[in-house]
C-alpha cells in the first residue's frame, strides 16, 4: 500500500464497549497507508472491545484524553460500538477534544453509532451522513441530513454504517486524511 499518509497522526478516540472490528480494522489500514495512529480514551492502560454483544479483546490505550492535545493529530477517528460514543458523549473533555477537530476542519472519519459524539461537538449540522440506522432520527434531529449509503463523504466528514462498510470506509478515510486542510500541520 502507498505511504499517503506518512507523517501524520491520527487520533482514535474511544473508550470501554468499542466495537472492535470498527477500530481495529481503520486502525490496521491507516498505519498501512503509514499514518501513526494513536487510540485516546478517557480510560488509562486497556479498553474493552466488544464483537458485537460479547465481550472482545482488551486495546491497548496510547495516551489518555486528560494528557492527549487536540493539535498534535492531522485527524480523527471515531469507531462506533453503541456503549463506546454513548459513554463518550458523558464526558466532557471527549466532546471538547471532538470539538476541536470540528471547529478546525480537520478530517473526521466516524462509523456505526462513532457519529454520536460528533452531534454534541456541533459537527453535524448541514452535513450530509450516515450512521447506523437508529441514528438517523438523532442526526436529522441535529441538522444532518441522512443516507442510507456505503460511506458518505461531506467536506473534512466521511461517515460508515456499519463492520461490513469498513473497506470502503477506510479507503474513504485514507483518501481524506491525505489532503492537506484548515489547520494541517
Amino acid at each position: 500500500m502507498a505511504q499517503e499518509l506518512k507523517g501524520r497522526t491520527i487520533a482514535v478516540l474511544a473508550t470501554d464497549g468499542v466495537e472492535q472490528v470498527e477500530l481495529t480494522e481503520p486502525v490496521k489500514a491507516l498505519k498501512g497507508a503509514g499514518a501513526d495512529v494513536k487510540v485516546v480514551s478517557d480510560k488509562t492502560g486497556e479498553i474493552q472491545a466488544f464483537k458485537h454483544h460479547d465481550k472482545g479483546s482488551k486495546i491497548a490505550v496510547d495516551e489518555p484524553l486528560q494528557q492527549a492535545d487536540p493539535d498534535e493529530f492531522d485527524a480523527l477517528l471515531l469507531p462506533g460500538g453503541v456503549i463506546n460514543p454513548d459513554a463518550l458523549r458523558l464526558v466532557p473533555q471527549a466532546i471538547d477534544f471532538v470539538r476541536h477537530f470540528v471547529q478546525e476542519g480537520k478530517p473526521i472519519a466516524a462509523i456505526c453509532h462513532g457519529p454520536w459524539t460528533l452531534i454534541d461537538a456541533g459537527g453535524v449540522k448541514g452535513k450530509t451522513m450516515t450512521s447506523w440506522p437508529s441514528l438517523k432520527t438523532d442526526l436529522s434531529n441535529a441538522g444532518a441530513k441522512w443516507v442510507d449509503e456505503q460511506v458518505v463523504t461531506d467536506g473534512s466528514l466521511v461517515t460508515s454504517r456499519k463492520p461490513d462498510d469498513i473497506p470502503a470506509f477506510s479507503k474513504k478515510a485514507i483518501e481524506l486524511f491525505s489532503h492537506s486542510y484548515a489547520g494541517a500541520k
